[in-house]
């Protein structure tokens, strides 16, 4: 998997765990997925792990309440990386719900 070998190659970059959590969770392996979770956890006891990353694959894992809570972290963190709430596809999951199009207003893409 490409992604496996990104992973290896970055030293376990964050952004890489978080898009392999995501794609292990649309696909079925959620087990996998929670293991992620879980080391994004445990990482973020040494090191910044951003709350956005950690949304994402709660939203592959259909675990809306739990994403739009993480995303509401990323707000807190003022996470740059909230500038892709409009454009990131696998955010999609979460638009008809009224908590991410206050967060979007918030945030000021609205």
């Amino acid at each position: 998997m490409e992604l496996g070998r990104a992973l290896e190659l970055l030293g376990g970059n964050v952004l890489v765990q978080a898009d392999l959590g995501h794609l292990f969770a649309i696909s079925g392996k959620r087990d996998r997925a929670r293991e992620v979770i879980e080391n994004l956890r445990n990482l973020s006891e040494r090191r910044y792990v951003p709350a956005f990353h950690i949304a994402l694959v709660l939203v592959g894992l259909g675990e809306t309440d739990q994403a739009l809570e993480w995303l509401e972290k990323a707000y807190q963190e003022r996470s740059d990386l909230l500038v892709y709430l409009r454009v990131d596809p696998r955010l999609d999951p979460l638009r008809g719900d009224p908590r991410f199009a206050d967060l979007l207003r918030r945030v000021g893409l609205t």
